[in-house]
C-alpha cells in the first residue's frame, strides 16, 4: 500500500463494454483476472459496474467496466487513454500467444519503443490492450483460482498510454502538479514514472497532432485513477489541484474507495482514488464478485435492479 501522501501510481482504469457476459468471459475466462465485484454504476444504477483484478483487488490491478449493451462503438483518438498495458512474467509470452490463438483472438507480437517485448490485442469491444514482458520482481499476487496458471498470470498494470495532440500541457500536469518524472523519450512517445517506479507506475504520452478527437463509448477508456493512501492525503491533493487552478470535483463515495475527478489539459479524465476501504467490506475474500452488491442507498431498489440486470455466469476451470 502507498504509505505516504504522494500519488502511488495507477489505482484503476475504467472502460466501457458492450455485452456484460462477453466482458466476463474475456477478462475472467481468457485473461484470468478475478471478477472481484459485481455492482451497479452508482450514477446509472440500471447498468452493471464490473471490477476485475488480482486475488483481492489490490490497487494497481483493477480494471473496471460499465457495460452498455447495444450502445455504439466509440472512437479511439486524441484526449483519451488508448492503450491499457498489463505486466506479465518475461517468459510467459509464448504461453499467451498459444492461448490467444486457441481462442481465435487476434494479436501482434512486437517490440515497444522502449525495447519491451509485448503482445498487442483488442478485447471483444475493440479496447486496445497490451501484455508486456516485465522482468521486475515482486509484481502482483495472482489469484490461485484463475483460469491462467500463476507462473504466466497477469501481474497488474504496467502502464497506460495517453494519446495527445501535443504533450506540453499534459506533461506540465503530470510533472509540475502530480509529481511524476520524465523517464524516457523515444520519437513521439514520452514515458513518465511515479516515484521510484514499481508496479503500475508508468504513464506514456503519445504525440499525435493529426489524430481525430476521441469519442467515448463502447470499447474505449472512460477514465484512469491514481492511488493515494488515505482520505487525508486525498484532501491534500484536492487542495493542491485547486491551488493549481484545476477544476476538481468534491469527494464522491464509491463504496470501495473515495474519489475526486478532474480533466488534464489534453482532455483525459483523471481520478484520484483512496486505497481503503477496499473490496472486502461487503463480501468475504473468498466470495468476492459472486453476488450483486449494492451500496446502502440503493438497497431499497434491489428487487427492481436484479430484475433488470442480466444474470452473469462465472467461468470455471482452466482452458
Amino acid at each position: 500500500m502507498n504509505s505516504g501522501g504522494g500519488l502511488g501510481g495507477i489505482h484503476h482504469v475504467t472502460a466501457i463494454a458492450g455485452d456484460p457476459q462477453q466482458n466476463v468471459d474475456f477478462y475472467a475466462g481468457l485473461l484470468g483476472l478475478r471478477l472481484i465485484k459485481r455492482t451497479v454504476n452508482f450514477d446509472d444504477p440500471g447498468t452493471y459496474h464490473l471490477y476485475f483484478g488480482d486475488e483481492a483487488g489490490h490497487p494497481g490491478t483493477i480494471l473496471t467496466f460499465f457495460p452498455w449493451p447495444g450502445a455504439p462503438r466509440g472512437r479511439h483518438g486524441a484526449g483519451q487513454v488508448t492503450a491499457v498495458s498489463f505486466s506479465v512474467p518475461p517468459g510467459s509470452l509464448a504461453y499467451w500467444e498459444e492461448r490467444l490463438r486457441g481462442r481465435d483472438v487476434a494479436f501482434e507480437a512486437k517490440e515497444s519503443p522502449f525495447g519491451e517485448s509485448i503482445l498487442e490485442l483488442p478485447d471483444p469491444d475493440g479496447l486496445p490492450l497490451e501484455l508486456v514482458a516485465d522482468p521486475r520482481a515482486g509484481l502482483g499476487r495472482p489469484w490461485p483460482g484463475a483460469a491462467v496458471p500463476a507462473a504466466q498470470a497477469i501481474r497488474g498494470f504496467h502502464s497506460v498510454s495517453l494519446l495527445e495532440h501535443e504533450h506540453t500541457g499534459t506533461e506540465r500536469m503530470l510533472t509540475e502538479v502530480m509529481g511524476l518524472q520524465c523517464a524516457q523519450i523515444v520519437g513521439h512517445r514520452r514515458r513518465y514514472v511515479f516515484g521510484n517506479g514499481g508496479a503500475a507506475a508508468y504513464v506514456d504520452i503519445v504525440g499525435a497532432p493529426d489524430a481525430s478527437p476521441a469519442v467515448v463509448a463502447v470499447g474505449t477508456v472512460h477514465h484512469v485513477a491514481w492511488r493515494v493512501a488515505s482520505d487525508d492525503a486525498q484532501a491534500a491533493w484536492r487542495r493542491r489541484l485547486l491551488e493549481a487552478r484545476v477544476n476538481v470535483t468534491p469527494v464522491r463515495d464509491r463504496q470501495y474507495f473515495h474519489s475526486i475527478y478532474y480533466h488534464e489539459p489534453g482532455g483525459v479524465l483523471f481520478e484520484i482514488a483512496t486505497d481503503p476501504p477496499g473490496f472486502a467490506i461487503d463480501e468475504t475474500p473468498g466470495t468476492l464478485g459472486t453476488t450483486l452488491r449494492l451500496p446502502p442507498w440503493l438497497e431499497p431498489r434491489r428487487a427492481a435492479l436484479e430484475e433488470r440486470l442480466p444474470v452473469l455466469r462465472l467461468p470455471s476451470g482452466r482452458g
